[in-house]
């Protein structure tokens, strides 16, 4: 065990700047007697103990300085100093009496850093506004190095250092070459503003790199660093290579297509674009179709004089330096198709035609033709139609396509007008009446050139019109005259005339011929019922016969049987009445002598 007072502190307490800082105080006293007092102390720039508190048995005596507020003592003596300031790095003591055992006393070095932020990088060279950009120094041009860049570290303490780097290989400097000034500014707070500004010379290359700034400090005994975010230069240079092109919507270029070409420099800041489009020897100027201050000219809807050669043209103003590109647009089209029909002489029903269709373009073409409903019929350039009627398509048309240029093609229609005399393909015959009834009598016919419907009778007529048909709607009152005589349907035209009559049935009549012929039938299936009442009645009696020999004398009779007739007529009553009073009377008698003759026989 130590025999003396023995006090220990920490060497050095860091403190974050705005924290706060504790500073303890241990000590040892023998034999574990009482301290007799304790004071705190702070050492001032003249190097004078200034007393912070006294403590004894019997309490505590905060003396008054500038700490007062900010200071307390914990319940182990440990000294706690809050908002913490650059000026608060100083020494502390702690000094301890003991009685017998004397006085003595330790201090702590009490550091206040502040952690740096994150540093700002800005660029030095910036394009001005306008066409010819603002370059004064440090922006300079190539052969000068320029400012590349500014950094900025704020609110650090103790003061930091800046490097520069490169796509993230740290710059040196170099004479005439590579410089970093630096600045270093000491706020009101006691903090450290660090500035810092690159200038390096650059290239053409240099519009891809990437430059940032790096600030160290040291924290707690440990060097850290912080890096800023990668900026991009704005470097200018001259144009040294032009590029035109041509921008669509397919590979090739139809008619129609809304085409772009597209003009690009190489330099910084862009140039002055101007087009221009050759027209025989000449250079007509389309700069006005162009979008304002951009290498872009459009071409909506080309078509075939769209073509040629264009030109780009460029002007830097800066050196006011001329560079030119070239470029051949082929507009790809389909002209001049035309149909041809022979003969060309008027059609008639039953006529052959043959179609020809032919178009110019660049490339190769095929043909297709389609019916007037757009359905396919044939392939080729040319379309046979045999044995023509008016259900024949009216028109037809030749699709010409570019197979090697999607989207490229043209149509064509012809007219194919089939002539003839009217043909009547309908009509409302025989038509059920009665008399005095309102009735519409319908004809139908079909013609080219159109035909003419007439009527026989008087009566409201209605006609419409359906693609070559006719059709007409006549609306009468039933005569007795009417009903006797019909009505005739005529349709002409230029070409001949088609006519057609139609039958008027008395409803009325109707009925009692369907009574009569009722009748017929009920009679002749009584006369069948009484002849086979009279044959089961002879068979019972033994008069016919069963068997294979009874079968063939009915089947097969001999002539005196021939006298035997059996006719049924449902045409003439006359007849039926006839044929059953035989069938009750003498028929009779007839059919017993047959039963009579066959009982003789052995």
């Amino acid at each position: 065990a130590a025999s003396k007072l023995e006090i220990s502190m920490p060497a050095v307490v860091e403190v974050e700047f705005g924290g706060t800082a504790r500073i303890e105080c241990n000590f040892y006293i023998p034999e574990n007697a009482s301290y007799t007092y304790i004071d705190w102390f702070y050492v001032d720039r003249s190097n004078r103990q200034v007393r912070l508190y006294h403590v004894t048995a019997s309490g505590v005596l905060e003396d008054d300085t500038d700490y007062k507020g900010r200071l307390s003592l914990e319940e182990n003596k440990a000294l706690s100093l809050s908002l913490v300031t650059l000026q608060d790095a100083r020494t502390f003591v702690c000094q301890v009496g003991a009685g017998s055992y004397g006085v003595g006393e330790n201090s702590t070095e009490l550091s206040v850093y502040s952690d740096s932020e994150v540093p700002e990088v800005r660029r030095g060279c910036t394009q001005g506004s306008g066409r010819l950009p603002a370059r004064p120094n440090p922006c300079s041009r190539l052969s000068l190095p320029p400012q590349i860049a500014r950094c900025v570290s704020r609110n650090s303490f103790p003061p930091p250092n800046i490097t520069w780097h490169k796509n993230g290989e740290q710059l040196h400097p170099r004479e005439n070459q590579v410089t970093m000034p630096s600045t270093l500014t000491r706020e009101s707070s006691g903090l450290y503003t660090v500035s810092s500004t690159l200038y390096a010379p650059v290239t053409r290359e240099d519009r891809l790199s990437r430059y940032h700034c790096t600030v160290h400090y040291w924290l707690r005994g440990q060097r850290r660093a912080l890096e800023s975010q990668r900026v991009k230069v704005n470097i200018f240079y001259p144009t040294e290579r032009l590029k035109l092109q041509v921008v669509s919507s397919s590979a090739l270029v139809k008619e129609g297509d809304n085409v772009t070409l597209v003009c690009e420099a190489d330099g910084n800041p862009p140039p002055v674009f101007s087009f221009f489009k050759k027209n025989l020897n000449e250079w007509q100027d389309v700069s006005s179709l162009a979008e304002p201050d951009s290498g872009v000219l459009n071409l909506p809807d080309v078509n075939k004089s769209s073509s040629g050669m264009y030109r780009c043209q460029s002007l830097d103003l800066d050196d006011m330096t001329q560079k030119e590109e070239d470029v051949d647009l082929v507009v790809n089209y389909i002209e001049g198709v035309r149909v041809k029909m022979n003969p060309s002489s008027t059609l008639r029903e039953g006529d052959t035609v043959t179609l020809s269709c032919d178009a110019h373009s660049p490339v190769a073409l095929n043909y297709q033709w389609r019916d007037g409903k757009g359905r396919k019929v044939a392939d080729g350039n040319q379309l046979v139609l045999s044995n023509l009627t008016f259900e024949t398509s009216k028109t037809f048309s030749c699709r010409v396509m570019a197979p090697s240029v999607p989207g490229l093609e043209q149509s064509k229609q012809v007219s194919v007008p089939v002539e003839g005399k009217p043909r009547i393909v309908a009509i409302s015959s025989p038509l059920y009446v009665r008399q005095d009834e309102v009735i519409n009598l319908t004809c139908k016919a079909i013609a080219f050139p159109p035909p003419i419907v007439q009527w026989s009778i008087n009566g409201t007529a209605h006609e419409y019109m359906d693609n070559q048909h006719i059709a007409s709607n006549l609306t009468v009152r039933v005569s007795h005259d009417l009903l006797q005589a019909g009505a005739m349907c005529r349709v002409s035209n230029k070409l001949g005339v088609s006519e057609k009559h139609i039958q008027l049935v008395d409803q009325k009549s109707t009925a009692e011929s369907q009574g009569v012929i009722i009748v017929a039938i009920i009679v002749a299936i009584l006369v069948v019922a009484v002849l086979g009442a009279v044959i089961y009645f002879l068979h019972k009696k033994g008069k016919i016969p069963c068997g294979r020999a009874g079968k063939q004398d009915i089947t097969k009779p001999e002539a005196r049987k021939d006298k035997i007739v059996v006719e049924v007529k449902s045409d003439k009553l006359s007849e039926e009445a006839g044929l059953l009073q035989g069938a009750n009377g003498e028929k009779r008698a007839a059919a017993d002598q047959v039963g009579q003759s066959d009982g003789q026989r052995p």
